[in-house]
């Protein structure tokens, strides 16, 4: 079968559809709370940046261990089911900030809760969320998961936008468009039909072992696959201060540096998931890639130069041109890291292993915030990029000369390169 003919497959097929339906919605509430977070926290309480940085750890923290156990869930249960409950019941946590704002009880204690409240639903939809793209793309991965990252990317721009008038309408608006997004994702959930696990994944599931011993039989086959093991290893670590930076460490740069509202933040992070996105339409066209691995290093290396002029305190323009290039970047790194954990990852721990892709996407940036946020306040904010800069160099080298990411080959690519050829 062609690229094209995959291409138009996946794109007619109902279900697809509705997934990218789901998570479109799910992905601009999610976008919304990055953003709501960092300006109710800097802009509105007026926290410096160590109180900011731990208050994002204490809330982002929890989510490890939530997505290991609903990387569990998903692999032994019907993942549409999970993810039904999960974003039918999510509203609750906006409405809870809204009454909270209204009766002007609107503090660190209140955020933290409805932040807990999201890192729930963020962290335990995720590993479902991508098991269940695996059991809608079939053999389309590269293209199914191209497909879902560049709709989030677009939906996230659209959520930023929403959260940026903050300023301009209040909280309390801006949180009720946010608990709407929940509820239409999981109603477009519902449109999907049953997605039970793969049958030696339920089967290993069904014992007195229960969860725990899922996450850690999960564990065990990450490190046995030294591939994934090793897209893991240096997406987490890069995570740490690479999106650690653009949580922590951006919205003060546009806040202290450039003096920007919520408004400005808003717009240069739509700009960040617009360069996201362009890059996953350019790599749409060419996948499936023989080598995403060696492609994936390269942007480890690349991210330096985006992030160094950041640092020097360009004019605004510059900082828009940078802020492009770190999206473009990001763009391919995590589709790159998606496709080849997700075409690697034996099937009956597909969750459990996607659930700890989703830490090193996403858990891993608490634990920099916290070192970020001393760093703005002992070194200044722009200093405090320097560490995304230094590992980004560390973990091209480690992952080119001691790791098998480099020599990677895609077997879909293979399998879509023998079909041509014959």
């Amino acid at each position: 079968m062609s690229d094209q003919s995959n291409n138009v497959s996946i794109w007619r097929e109902a279900a697809f559809r509705a997934y990218l339906g789901s998570t479109g919605f799910s992905g601009m509430a999610l976008a919304m709370q990055q953003l709501l977070l960092s300006w109710i926290l800097i802009g509105i309480l007026a926290l410096p940046a160590d109180q900011v940085g731990l208050i994002q750890a204490v809330i982002g923290l929890p989510g490890v261990l939530l997505m290991l156990a609903g990387g569990a869930s998903a692999d032994r249960t019907d993942a549409r089911q999970m993810l039904i409950r999960i974003y039918l019941v999510a509203p609750i946590f906006p409405l809870f900030l809204v009454l909270m704002e209204q009766w002007h009880l609107l503090g660190v204690a209140s955020v933290i809760t409805w932040g807990l409240g999201m890192t729930v639903v963020q962290s335990y939809s995720m590993p479902g969320q991508q098991a269940l793209l695996n059991r809608i793309a079939g053999q389309n991965i590269q293209q199914g998961v191209t497909a879902a990252t560049a709709i989030g990317f677009v939906v996230q721009v659209v959520g930023l936008i929403l959260a940026g008038q903050i300023d301009n309408v209040g909280v309390s608006p801006v949180l009720l468009s946010q608990a709407i997004a929940l509820g239409l994702a999981g109603l477009m959930m519902i449109r999907l039909p049953s997605a039970q696990p793969a049958p030696a994944g339920k089967a290993k599931q069904s014992d007195q072992a229960g969860a725990f011993a899922g996450i850690r039989q999960g564990l065990r086959a990450t490190k046995d696959h030294p591939v994934i093991f090793n897209v893991l290893l240096i997406t987490f670590a890069s995570s740490i201060f690479n999106a650690g930076s653009f949580i922590t460490v951006f919205p003060f740069i546009v806040a202290q540096v450039y003096d920007g509202t919520a408004w400005l933040l808003a717009l240069l992070m739509a700009v960040f998931y617009a360069g996201a996105t362009l890059s996953n339409v350019l790599l749409l066209r060419y996948q499936p890639l023989l080598r995403p691995g060696k492609l994936f290093l390269i942007m480890q290396l690349s991210r330096i130069l985006v992030i160094f002029l950041m640092w020097i305190e360009p004019p605004f323009w510059l900082l828009v041109v940078a802020t492009i290039g770190w999206g473009l970047n990001m763009g391919i790194t995590t589709n790159l890291a998606r496709s080849i954990v997700q075409e690697s990852a034996p099937k009956p721990y597909l969750g459990r292993i996607l659930s700890v892709f989703s830490i090193g996407m996403v858990g891993s940036a608490p634990l920099g915030a916290i070192v970020l946020g001393w760093l703005i306040v002992a070194t200044g904010t722009l200093n405090a990029l320097i560490p995304a800069m230094v590992l980004s160099a560390l973990l091209f080298f480690y992952g080119a000369l001691f790791s098998p990411v480099w020599a990677y080959l895609s077997a879909e690519a293979q399998t879509t390169e023998h079909e041509a050829a014959r």
